[in-house]
């Protein structure tokens, strides 16, 4: 992550600061250089509870507190938030369904394996499986849902940066992102921009693929 993206992330890491008895990133234990990856980990995080779940009253309440700076990810937390203080959990909770869950199918199919082969349960599904039994990973969420959702990789990765899963090689994350989020999370939020009616769920799209678009030049960066 670039500094200036760095420091309008930390806006987020003031809003959302953690108990850690529910699974959520502890903030306090990132002093100095690794408040970098802390302002990552809860970006994920926010993405990943965002899709595997629609909010409540608190969690709309705490996101319309985020205060954006003039990046362009600190101007997409600014909308993300203004949206947030205009709508209501019962709206949001119709169009999470409709985009992501469905009766039969829903609106969008936040998969690797669909949007990488067309079909659900594929390839890439096992591939990251292979790599998560490797790695030592387990899904810490509870959902049901494949390990391929987006929102599953998204909690994965906020585990990389806030260092749940101990000290590893820094290039074991960028080969993960690179292999399981980079050919497609990009393009699965623009989706979400686009198919979203209303503007919550828009501004969301548009903040993931804001957030994808630079984890992804970060990580081509020299180490």
């Amino acid at each position: 992550m670039t500094p200036a993206a760095a420091q309008s992330a930390k806006t987020v890491s003031r809003t959302f600061t953690a108990e850690g008895e529910d699974g959520d990133i502890v903030c306090a234990s990132f002093p100095g250089p690794d408040e970098v990856d802390c302002a990552r980990a809860l970006e994920y995080a926010l993405l990943a509870t965002l899709l595997l779940v629609p909010p409540d009253h608190e969690f709309l309440s705490r996101l319309s507190a985020i205060e954006g700076d003039g990046t362009q990810l600190g101007r997409a937390h600014a909308a993300l938030a203004a949206a947030a203080g205009e709508t209501d959990p019962e709206t949001l909770e119709r169009e999470h369904f409709r985009l992501f869950v469905g009766v039969g199918r829903s609106e969008l199919l936040p998969y690797a394996s669909y949007y990488l082969t067309g079909f659900l349960n594929e390839r890439p599904l096992a591939l990251l499986r292979g790599d998560l039994r490797r790695l030592g990973i387990e899904p810490v969420s509870g959902h049901t849902e494949p390990e391929d959702h987006a929102g599953m990789l998204c909690e994965v990765m906020a585990g990389f940066a806030a260092k749940v899963y101990g000290a590893m090689d820094p290039a074991v994350q960028a080969v993960f992102f690179d292999t399981h989020l980079k050919p497609w999370c990009g393009r699965f939020f623009a989706d979400v921009e686009r198919a979203a009616d209303c503007e919550f769920y828009r501004q969301f799209g548009a903040l993931g693929r804001l957030f994808i678009e630079i984890e992804t030049e970060a990580f081509a960066l020299p180490a």
